[in-house]
């Protein structure tokens, strides 16, 4: 039965491609593309893809009442304060009384939209309070989707996730490259997801979760950006990243890269455990560099 299911995934990237790779034997998978590179790609994996550019609203008319299900992991636009893509998306899903609509969406959002809690530990009840235009644009997307599911009687289901990382995702380059790290009196806490794990939670959040509901789909780590540097060098036989005060990092490190050093926050995660029954594959860095196994040589 439920090979004649739909499932369209929208934000075709890695955590895309790896529930694709979950889905596949379950559902019938489309995935929307913008390139025929893409498209080729996707076939490959078993996926249908669907030509469409959230940006064209025009190129969208084919996913209308394609899908039971929506997983929307693409990111807004690179500027403004709001998110055009999401409202192309959601038009195109609804184009008129007779579009059949999707009976669930799960949205990737960020955890960026909490803005700095000053290193407190936070859970969904926290009001957001987005510090740069990037979550800014999270919010309204987050905004439109729960506006529109109360309106459509839609299950929207907003998944809130930090750093993503995974094997080929590690600040390996970072620490090569020897740009500093915050010295503790200044660095910030921050979160962790493995790639596999927030697919993992999408999955999940397909079968399980409760409309119109957040989570933070975040790991058990607990630790500062520093220490994260480390136990990735230490793991991989790298010199430490230098650790320089905020004055100083703010002449050395790009304005776009300072601003992931300047927000702190530990984030709780058991909505996800307790409402959605979820482990984690990888509940801390750790355990990742550790089935990693020592490097070569």
């Amino acid at each position: 039965m439920k090979m004649n299911r739909k499932i369209l995934i929208v934000g075709f990237g890695d955590v895309g491609e790896r529930l694709a790779s979950m889905l596949i034997n379950r559902y019938r998978v489309f995935a929307l593309v913008r390139k025929s590179d893409r498209a080729s790609f996707a076939r490959k994996l078993g996926v249908i893809p669907v030509l469409g550019d959230l940006d064209d609203p025009q190129s969208l008319n084919r996913i209308a009442g394609l899908a039971d299900i929506v997983c929307h992991f693409a990111p807004p636009p690179l500027r403004g304060t709001e998110d055009s893509r999401t409202r192309h998306l959601l038009a195109a899903l609804h184009q008129n009384r007779a579009t059949m609509l999707p009976q669930r969406l799960v949205y990737i959002s960020t955890t960026g939209v909490y803005g700095d809690c000053g290193g407190d530990w936070i859970d969904e009840a926290r009001n957001v309070a987005p510090s740069t235009d990037r979550a800014i644009r999270r919010v309204h997307a987050e905004s439109l989707l729960r506006q529109w599911g109360v309106r459509t009687g839609v299950k929207i289901s907003i998944l809130r996730a930090p750093g993503i990382y995974a094997s080929d995702r590690l600040p390996t380059e970072r620490l090569h490259k020897g740009t500093p790290a915050l010295i503790a009196a200044d660095d910030v806490f921050t979160n962790h997801i493995h790639a596999d794990d927030l697919a993992r939670a999408a999955l999940t959040a397909i079968t399980r979760a409760l409309p119109n509901r957040i989570y933070n789909v975040v790991d058990d780590s607990d630790m500062k950006m520093g220490d994260y540097f480390d136990v990735v060098a230490d793991h991989f036989r790298l010199v430490h990243a230098p650790r320089v005060s905020r004055e100083v990092a703010a002449t050395v490190i790009s304005a776009p890269m300072l601003s992931f050093m300047s927000e702190s926050r530990r984030i709780g995660n058991q909505r996800l455990k307790r409402e959605l029954r979820f482990r984690f594959n990888y509940p801390t860095v750790a355990d990742l560099l550790k089935e990693l196994g020592p490097p070569a040589g």
